[in-house]
């Protein structure tokens, strides 16, 4: 097994000294890296003599003295347990040659940790049980970013090669069913915990794959922990658990990465466990905690061009399955038309995202969805259906600090000729921005009562007049 195992040779070292600084001349030949060259300096030294670690950071260092090791076409062909075994003295003698104080129980996680690393996903495997990263960004096979609290930063991980990136990238998509290659060189999938994943390799991705990662957080979003987080005031919170407790249909807005989906599983938290829900989605990443819930997720062609599933064909299908709500992870296209049709015929209560600015670019942007369905209705009469279908729209935005929040909280009331009526009920003004460039602002009420409200009151359904009262921070 060792034999098939290691490396052997020219195999096991990069030849090229430019891409891997590591290896240093002895001679007329080419010596391993030892364990603390593969750190490259980067770790401190502190008081007692010890190197100054975190555990994660050792780990990614560890991987990386790993990888120039290890024969990576073997290593899938290994159990878990085999993999530790052989894994386990190239571990002690890492740990020792760093001089690093782990006791017994830490260096057996450290090996356990480091197997799982490799036969999972490789070098980001760390990211992702690290909760304080949100997205994982890799830029070819030599950067990888993360973004934590809003704010990008490059990490010091780093695959081995493309080829090794490949390898990854073939690993996720195959777990979900779907190809990446050539023909195919685009991919939206997910990872086993939920993870929501885009693919781009050569030739569109110039340079090398580009791969992202939008992580699954493990605690799922309420009203409640964004109001904690400071993304909405606790009135607006209470206004939207109303909302969909009254079954208002509404639209979350908001641009990339700006929390719709955070948003939408947050609200989605509302609905009563007596309904039956449908969601429909590209990749499935929504956390709906209601106990009937019925998923569905697209499905692209296959080699041969066949067998695609859309969106449009979900919803559809959907509305054959007696649902109480629908629940659409994005618009993006003809599949809002069908949308429309489901929130005016007894689904009320149904939600969805949508890429926008803004509430008036979000029904623009509807109106130019529903006529990628080839439907024959004038402009008049889309907007109508708009009005008629949605109440509301969640405008969310990520500020310049990284943080998001809750901009605007708008309803349609109708048309008026040919112009969908909007009015904002809640909105968040900036102020200023303070010595550690944080956005500073506050949350404000218009003055402007909602209409559907007076239609919730006929059921014995109100809300305090002091959460509408007009310039008073929230």
């Amino acid at each position: 097994m060792i034999g098939r195992f290691y490396k052997s040779g020219a195999a096991a070292r990069n030849e090229s000294p430019e891409v891997n600084d590591d290896i240093l001349p002895s001679g007329s030949e080419l010596s391993e890296p030892s364990p603390a060259e593969m750190l490259n300096g980067a770790n401190d030294i502190s008081e007692n003599g010890k190197t100054g670690f975190s555990f994660v950071e050792t780990r990614v260092n560890l991987h990386r003295y790993l990888l120039d090791k290890l024969n990576l076409g073997m290593i899938d062909r290994l159990e878990r347990s085999e993999l530790a075994d052989q894994i386990r003295p190239m571990v002690r003698e890492y740990v020792r040659s760093i001089n690093a104080a782990f006791n017994a129980r830490e260096l057996d996680e450290l090996i356990l940790d480091t197997t799982d690393e490799i036969l999972g996903l490789g070098p980001i495997e760390p990211l992702l049980k690290d909760d304080t990263v949100a997205d994982i960004l890799i830029n070819t096979h030599e950067r990888v970013y993360v973004e934590r609290f809003g704010q990008l930063e490059e990490t010091p991980i780093r695959f081995k090669d493309e080829a090794h990136l490949l390898r990854i990238v073939n690993k996720i998509v195959s777990g979900v069913g779907r190809r990446i290659d050539e023909s195919s060189p685009t991919v939206d999938a997910r990872l086993a915990d939920g993870s929501r994943v885009n693919i781009a390799i050569r030739p569109i991705a110039v340079d090398g794959p580009l791969v992202s990662i939008r992580k699954f957080s493990r605690r799922p979003f309420t009203l409640e922990r964004l109001v904690e987080a400071n993304a909405m005031a606790d009135v607006m919170k209470q206004f939207l658990s109303l909302a969909v407790k009254a079954r208002v249909s509404l639209i979350v807005s908001g641009g990339t990465g700006s929390g719709k989906t955070t948003m939408l599983n947050a609200l989605s938290s509302q609905i009563s466990f007596k309904e039956r829900l449908i969601t429909i989605e590209d990749a499935a990443e929504l956390q709906l905690q209601q106990p009937h819930v019925g998923r569905m997720e697209t499905r692209p062609p296959n080699i041969e061009g066949r067998g695609e599933v859309r969106q449009r064909e979900l919803v559809k299908n959907s509305l054959r399955m007696r649902p109480d709500r629908i629940i659409i992870g994005e618009v993006r296209g003809e599949e809002a038309f069908d949308m429309l049709q489901a929130m005016n015929t007894g689904h009320e209560g149904s939600m969805t995202t949508i890429h926008a600015n803004g509430p008036r670019d979000a029904i623009s942007r509807l109106e130019q969805m529903i006529g990628m369905a080839g439907m024959p209705m004038t402009l008049s009469s889309i907007r109508n259906q708009i009005a008629s279908a949605i109440r509301l729209i969640v405008q969310v935005q990520r500020l310049a600090d990284g943080s998001r929040r809750v901009t605007s909280i708008s309803e349609l009331t109708g048309t008026e000729g040919d112009v969908v009526q909007i009015q904002e009920i809640y909105r968040f003004r900036k102020t200023h921005i303070d010595s550690d460039n944080k956005v500073i602002g506050e949350f404000r009420a218009t003055g402007i009562r909602p209409r559907f409200l007076e239609e919730l009151a006929e059921i014995g359904v109100t809300m305090s007049g002091d959460s509408f009262e007009p310039n008073r921070a929230l």
